[in-house]
């Protein structure tokens, strides 16, 4: 940081508590509003104010305290007239934890044939309705100020895999100036949320190092990894989350943004990451898949069929605990609502401890031998 360079605001949000002996991994704490978060965290994401299938009551009794929300999903609906008459989208949907949200720029970048770009924003069309909007860093920070979010992302240009190196720099170079922005206009707003800086540069290293350098010049309460988990192969994901963690400061969160499958968030925490947020285990369950520590379980194959067995022995969610796989895949050949909200609990509930696991095993020491056993039994062959 630059001396002299303005921070966000007088309290800080991470603390490092503790660094794994073996590895970069590393435990801390995010002191939020609505309580202490433990990291790593895993954060379920409720793109238009739901984790799909689950109530705020039941997210909270597994144990979630910090959930993800979408800005722009929000933004056209319900829209921010609404979430106003509720004082904030938490109070909406009863959720009295802590709320991150995204900027919305992956979202509108995703709109190719319905959005148009310049340095002053973005103007993007609703795919359902056809209404035009614009988005620029200062109005996306004032929509996450009126949603009431307690951790927000600036808007940020996040380009496919397939773009080369000269647009990837253009949109890079973008991205650090709307940081600036947005780090700017964040310091008029009376009682601010935190502010993370996104990286960008897609899989280019010297790009990547540019775009954390400049950021840190900036000073943000943390820093997030964007543009991954894009499409790219793991060994890309993994070498450039690498390389982001080696420059990014110590003592700021480090976000993996769309990362969630249960390898990548064991092996991305051994790289020094702290916040995660992913659909896959959500949408995975939707479709029948369900995580255990022997791997992924497909609860709609046959020989499931008459299996009195819960989806995994020992496992504590309300699904294991009351229903047999049988039942589960019964639902699932009658798309009865149920059947996808036991498999989501389940996968939920799994995630959530798979992070406790993570965080006891940084705190003994033993985060290799940990690895080694996970991928033992996740990958282990019948």
């Amino acid at each position: 940081m630059k001396e002299g360079a303005f921070s966000l605001q007088n309290r800080e949000l991470y603390y490092l508590t503790k660094k794994e002996k073996n590895t970069k991994a590393r435990l801390g704490e995010l002191r939020l509003a609505h309580g202490v978060v433990q990291t790593p965290v895993f954060m379920p994401v409720g793109t238009i104010g739901t984790v799909k299938t689950m109530s705020s009551i039941e997210m909270a009794k597994i144990g979630y305290e910090l959930i993800l929300n979408n800005t722009l999903h929000l933004f056209l609906r319900p829209g921010l007239d609404i979430i106003k008459e509720f004082k904030g989208i938490k109070n909406m949907i009863r959720w009295n934890k802590n709320l991150l949200t995204d900027s919305g720029g992956y979202q509108v970048f995703s709109l190719s044939d319905f959005r148009h770009i310049n340095d002053d924003g973005v103007i993007f069309k609703d795919p359902m309705t056809g209404s035009k909007h614009f988005f620029n860093p200062e109005i996306v920070i004032d929509i996450q100020k009126i949603i009431g979010s307690d951790i927000i992302m600036p808007l940020d240009e996040c380009t496919p895999t397939s773009v080369d190196k000269s647009y990837s720099k253009i949109a890079k170079d973008r991205t650090t100036r709307w940081a600036k922005r947005s780090r700017d206009y964040i310091k008029t707003i009376e009682d601010p949320p935190f502010l993370f800086g996104i990286t960008q540069g897609n899989m280019y290293e010297d790009l990547r190092k540019e775009s954390i350098l400049e950021l840190v010049d900036l000073d943000f309460d943390g820093y997030s990894i964007g543009g991954l988990s894009v499409g790219e192969n793991k060994e890309i994901m993994y070498s450039i989350t690498d390389i982001s963690t080696a420059i990014l400061p110590e003592n700021k969160a480090r976000y993996l943004m769309g990362v969630g499958s249960p390898e990548d968030l064991v092996e991305t925490v051994g790289l020094g990451i702290d916040m995660f947020d992913c659909v896959m285990p959500t949408r995975n369950a939707r479709n029948g898949s369900v995580f255990t520590h022997f791997g992924k379980m497909n609860l709609i194959n046959a020989k499931h069929k008459t299996s009195q067995l819960p989806i995994e022995e020992g496992c504590p969610c309300f699904a294991c605990q009351n229903y047999s796989r049988g039942y589960i895949r019964h639902l699932f050949k009658t798309r009865e609502m149920l059947g996808y909200q036991l498999a989501t609990v389940h996968n939920l509930t799994y995630i959530f401890n798979l992070m406790k696991e993570i965080r006891k095993a940084i705190e003994e020491d033993r985060y290799p031998m940990f690895k080694k056993k996970f991928y033992e039994l996740y990958f282990h062959k019948e």
